[in-house]
Formats: structure tokens, C-alpha cells, sequence
């Protein structure tokens, strides 16, 4: 897309066909289970093959989503549910919790919890569409093959989007060995599909736009608003609750993988190392609102606003940020180690704004153990 207009994109139509293809597949399924109610009980299991799902990898901004929009509208099945893989394998570790303890009042049979899981998860979706396929935890990592043998066992159809290849998931993580079977189970129940145009439609909008705006006041904040609209794409905005070691870290504006917070949010409450890496590795964009310039006496929120720049960097994730001074002079603080500190965070900030980093801002989420 530019300016409003459809630009031919070989990448995108290649994903486009196979997606109608998956469309038409699931249809004909459909229509053969309705078409005779004798012939779909006797027949045999073995002659009924199953649908093959799609795995669609690539950068960021090269409309992954967009597309994932069009299929979950058409797609002909009632029974469907579309989430983001991390929301997704957090109500799968509720649903065990849950059968466990049902299982300890007696109220259910079976110790093993991932057979019924799976089973209600395939009563109420027969496609199963995620986005942003990345797995970080060992929690996850350490049941995904079990898990989903016993989806697609059940003829579940799985659609994903991702930024890396199947390959590549959980890579470098701990006992990866462990989670290799998945890689396999999932090459043969889906289509691999690389969608690489070279072209980053959002960062191509965003580009227009500076991503460091200041000083602070009405005209930045209509900026801000406009360079939001574009990250978002028309996507529905809703917080996000991320659940890390036990605590729930609040996110009060998200839309897929694009979140934003006020300066406030995140570096005036009790957020550590392991919540600024729970959004980096969730969300690929960071919007910050109202960064103040930082006097001595903020000591804390300084220490956290430099953490949460060094996670940021560190992930290569893109920011959009509103602040009351340019990068250089947000800290004016004399003495103590954040002064030095806040030396390399300023220049950090500067960095994250150059037309280098931006071109391949994002590109390395999902590689995280």
C-alpha cells in the first residue's frame, strides 16, 4: 500500500493463493462432512485427508497481518479463534492449572492434563490463526509437540504468521533438543510459506514521520496520534495483560504487535529487567509518551528508564517516543552513576532513530530464548 493506493506485491500474491487455496480446502472438508450424514459415518478415517494449515514468515511490516485480517474474515468455519501465540499458550497453562486442580477435588480423571486441553481448545476452533509466532519460554517450548499432535490429531488447521522460519523458532533456547520434535511436527501438518518482498510497508509511512518528538505540548501529541494511526494499520486497540514470573505487567494500549505507554507507566511503577523483556519480546513497536527531563532526585525512574532503552536496543525494537528534550539533554543530573550512565542511553536514543536502524528495527524478535 502507498498513499491510499494497492501496489502489485509478487510476495503477497504468492501468500494471497495460498490462502485461497486453504479457504477453498477447508470449504470442500466442510461440505463433504454435510453432504451425507451416512457416508461421513462409515467412511473411512484414512481416506480423509487432512487439511494442510500455512506458516507465513517474514520482516516486519511486509503485510503479514493484513493478509491474516482477509483470511480470518472469509475463512467459511463458525468454529474459529484468532490470538496472539503468547495469549494463546498463556490460557493453555490456565486450562491445565485448572484440570489439575479439578483433577485434585476428584471432579476429573486422567493425570496427564494436555489430552482434554487439547480436546476442548478443538471443540471450540477447528482453525486455529496466531500471530506472531514466537516461542520464548521453556514453559511452552516443552509442551507445544504434545500439545499439538493432539490438535491436529483432531483435525485442527493452524494459520501463523511469524518472523522467522520454522527452523529458527525457540533457537538458542534452553534444552532446545527437547523442542526439535515440534519443528518437524509442524513442517508436516503446514505449508511454509516466505513472505519477503523487501519492502516494509508500515516503516515506509512511519519513515515520513520523525519517531522522536519534542518538546512536549499539543502539536506533539497530534503527531504522536497520527504517527499511532499509522503504526496500527485500522487494527482494534485493547490492553494486554502479560503474565511474567507469577506478575501481571499491564499493557493499556495495544494493537497486534505495536503497544504504547506513558513514560509514567512504565518507569514510575515497580517494572524490572524481566517486564521490559516481556514487552520487547511481545511487541516489536514501543510508543512512550511524556518522557520528562530527568532531575537527580527521580533516581529510580531514571535506573529504569535506562534499563528499559537497553532491553529496547538490545531486542532492536522500533520506538516512537514523545519527551520535554532532545535525547542529549533528558537527564540533568550532575553526579552518581547515572550520569554516566544516561551517556550511553542518549546516545542509544539517537541511534534508534537513523534511518539504519529503523530499516531492520524488529527483525530480530522471536529469536529470544
Amino acid at each position: 500500500m502507498e498513499g491510499g493506493g494497492i501496489r502489485r506485491d509478487a510476495a503477497q500474491e504468492k501468500a494471497v493463493a495460498a490462502l485461497d487455496r486453504l479457504i477453498g480446502e477447508i470449504s470442500s472438508s466442510r461440505l463433504a462432512a454435510k453432504s451425507s450424514a451416512l457416508g461421513w459415518l462409515f467412511a473411512r478415517r484414512q481416506d480423509r485427508k487432512p487439511v494442510k494449515g500455512l506458516y507465513i514468515h517474514g520482516g516486519v511490516g511486509t503485510g503479514k497481518t493484513m493478509l491474516m485480517d482477509m483470511f480470518f474474515e472469509l475463512v467459511p468455519s463458525r468454529r474459529k479463534r484468532r490470538a496472539h501465540f503468547n495469549d494463546f499458550m498463556a490460557d493453555v497453562h490456565d486450562r491445565i492449572d485448572a484440570h489439575r486442580k479439578a483433577l485434585k477435588r476428584g471432579e476429573a480423571k486422567g493425570d496427564d492434563p494436555i489430552p482434554p486441553v487439547a480436546a476442548s481448545i478443538a471443540e471450540e476452533a477447528r482453525v486455529l490463526c496466531f500471530d506472531e509466532f514466537a516461542v520464548t519460554d521453556i514453559a511452552d517450548a516443552m509442551i507445544l509437540s504434545r500439545l499439538f499432535s493432539a490438535l491436529f490429531s483432531r483435525g485442527v488447521v493452524l494459520v501463523a504468521t511469524s518472523n522467522v522460519a520454522p527452523g529458527d523458532l525457540y533457537r538458542d533456547g534452553l534444552n532446545r533438543q527437547l523442542f526439535l520434535p515440534f519443528i518437524d511436527l509442524l513442517e508436516e501438518h503446514v505449508q511454509v510459506l516466505l513472505l519477503d518482498s523487501g519492502v516494509d510497508y508500515r516503516q515506509e509511512k512511519l519513515s515520513r514521520l520523525p519517531v522522536y518528538l519534542t518538546p512536549l505540548g499539543i502539536e506533539t501529541d497530534r503527531r504522536m496520534e497520527e504517527a499511532w494511526k499509522i503504526a496500527v494499520n485500522g487494527g482494534n486497540e485493547a490492553p494486554v495483560d502479560l503474565t511474567v514470573k507469577g506478575r501481571v505487567v499491564h499493557v493499556p494500549r495495544a494493537v497486534r504487535d505495536v503497544a504504547r505507554f506513558s513514560f509514567a507507566e512504565l518507569c514510575e511503577q515497580a517494572h524490572g529487567a524481566r517486564d521490559f523483556l516481556a514487552i520487547a519480546d511481545r511487541f516489536h513497536t514501543i510508543f512512550i509518551d511524556h518522557i520528562p527531563i530527568l532531575e537527580q532526585a527521580r533516581r529510580n525512574e531514571t535506573k529504569r528508564f535506562i534499563l528499559l532503552i537497553d532491553t529496547l536496543y538490545d531486542r532492536h525494537a522500533r520506538i516512537v517516543v514523545s519527551a520535554e528534550a532532545v535525547p542529549g539533554k533528558l537527564y540533568a543530573g550532575r553526579t552518581g552513576t547515572e550520569a554516566f550512565e544516561f551517556e550511553r542511553t542518549a546516545s542509544r536514543l539517537v541511534e534508534m532513530q537513523s534511518r539504519e536502524w529503523l530499516e531492520t528495527a524488529g527483525r530480530q524478535a522471536g529469536r529470544a530464548a
